[in-house]
């Protein structure tokens, strides 16, 4: 980092940069090193001297501070975390957050953010573009859950608009529906609005995890026949454990059908729309009002990175959020004054979001981008092909993304599948072998339990450093760290 003044601070910024580059950007991204540094929580917190006093520390400590904070935090970026629907690192979005925090500016009005006003708007009309709109709204919101709430209290302030003044006093009882799979935002979206948790009807799944469309129906006539005002329908384009596509076209017939606002929550598997080959996944996308995409996840743009998309074209986000605060959006003003976006929003001070993911796009540009997710998908297709090759590991359903379900049978346990605790026993395979492989840093992968499916690992395939290397490497591990369970 070149310094024009040898300040204190600059120095110690400088230094600061050094330990990135040499502690995550280089060996957290190299194989030959550990995803983790395993400490328990009081021998980590000694190491890290957390305590705050009252008068400063010299710089030589504040930078041994840095580098262990380095040292002890997760390496995300590294090709074997596995563990989150986040991970790897993409270097022309990693510069762009870097910028970002230097700028340290606020996205609400035009005269603080100029050059990023205009380019949120251009990221977000791209979006758009690959979701089948020529015309709509959006903004980046703090993470998919917020971007799903978002378009939850959109939908509510068009069927009743006298809530933003009046508020939940004169409503009916509202119902919310998604699917058995779906995130749990919605759920919390719905306590958090003041619609109620009870109020959420969950729809039931075909095999694969899909919303089934008629069971929507039915259960939507049902609530009207309750009393019950229905509104919003949450799809889902990737389920967060089996990655699962709802079948977007049928359930828009429904939400025609009685006039309801269908919400696509597609913050994991939204990134398919940029590949020829996937983008039948979200078939029928266009029809929603209301899309959340992640690019922080699959497109690698760093946390955080979500965007919400409408297709509405009556300025609703405005008119749902806006305070008209005169001290930040006066009517007086020299310039446009719909370049003030601040009002569209529920915050006041807004991160900046879309420079990591308009500097990545431009690096790589759409065709890059697809080639990313094809990739995706052909090492998930490799390392089923080479777990169907192997003893031991069972798939959960084939997968229909890039969501590697999958349980693992020690050597003890095969062949005694009738045995009256198999289940249970099977249910503790998975916590042992992921407290191993964290306590000894190889790798970090999920585990869960699904309904009535007793704990099994979920593989997440999406990182762009991943190789067919990695893919044996995971299998190799699993084996070795549960083969005398």
């Amino acid at each position: 980092l070149p310094l024009v003044d040898h300040t204190e601070g600059q120095l110690f910024l400088n230094d600061t940069f050094k330990i990135i580059m040499e502690e995550v950007l280089c060996k957290g991204t190299d194989i030959k090193h550990k995803v983790c540094e395993w400490k328990e929580p009081k021998e980590l917190a000694l190491l890290l001297d957390l305590e705050l006093r009252a008068t400063g520390e010299p710089q030589h400590r504040l930078l041994q501070r840095v580098q262990d904070v380095a040292k002890y935090s997760i390496k995300t970026s590294h090709p074997r975390f596995m563990n989150q629907q986040f991970g790897g690192v993409d270097y022309h979005a990693l510069a762009g957050r870097f910028l970002t925090e230097a700028l340290n500016t606020n996205l609400y009005t035009y005269e603080v953010a100029p050059v990023f006003v205009l380019m949120e708007a251009e990221v977000l009309r791209g979006l758009r573009q690959l979701v089948g709109w020529t015309e709509g709204d959006g903004l980046f919101c703090p993470g998919g859950s917020a971007s799903n709430m978002y378009a939850m209290n959109i939908a509510r302030y068009q069927h009743f608009p006298e809530v933003k003044s009046q508020g939940l006093c004169g409503l009916p009882r509202l119902n919310i529906f998604t699917s058995s799979d779906s995130h749990y935002s919605v759920k919390k979206g719905a306590a958090f609005l003041g619609i109620g948790t009870d109020n959420v009807i969950i729809v039931e799944v075909d095999e694969g995890g899909r919303m089934i469309p008629d069971d929507l129906d039915e259960k939507i006539t049902l609530a009207k026949s309750q009393g019950a005002v229905p509104f919003f329908v949450s799809c889902t384009s990737g389920t967060t454990v089996r990655g699962a596509f709802d079948p977007l076209d049928l359930i828009a017939d429904v939400c025609e059908k009685h006039k309801l606002w269908m919400h696509v929550d597609a913050a994991w598997g939204g990134s398919v729309l940029f590949s020829k080959q996937h983008s039948h996944l979200l078939k029928g996308v266009y029809r929603a009002n209301s899309v959340s995409w992640n690019p922080h996840k699959m497109l690698v743009a760093g946390l955080q990175c979500s965007a919400l998309l409408l297709q509405d074209t009556t300025d609703l986000l405005r008119k749902c959020h806006s305070a008209n605060a005169t001290y930040l959006f006066q009517q007086d003003k020299f310039y446009d004054l719909n370049l003030d976006v601040g009002d569209k929003s529920v915050q006041c001070s807004r991160k900046v979001d879309c420079l990591k993911l308009w500097l990545m796009w431009k690096a790589v540009g759409s065709i890059g981008f697809a080639e990313r997710v094809d990739k995706a998908f052909n090492q998930a297709r490799y390392l089923v092909e080479q777990m169907k090759k192997r003893e031991g590991f069972h798939l959960l359903q084939e997968p229909e993304f890039v969501n590697v379900c999958f349980w693992f049978i020690p050597p003890s346990m095969r062949g005694k599948e009738g045995m009256a605790d198999y289940q249970d026993r099977l249910a503790k395979v998975a916590p042992v072998i992921k407290e191993r492989m964290m306590k000894q840093g190889t790798m970090m992968v999920g585990y869960q339990p699904l309904g009535n499916k007793v704990n099994f690992f979920r593989m997440v395939v999406f990182s762009p450093l991943l190789t067919q290397k990695d893919m044996d490497f995971f299998l190799d591990e699993i084996e070795r760290l549960g083969k005398d369970l």
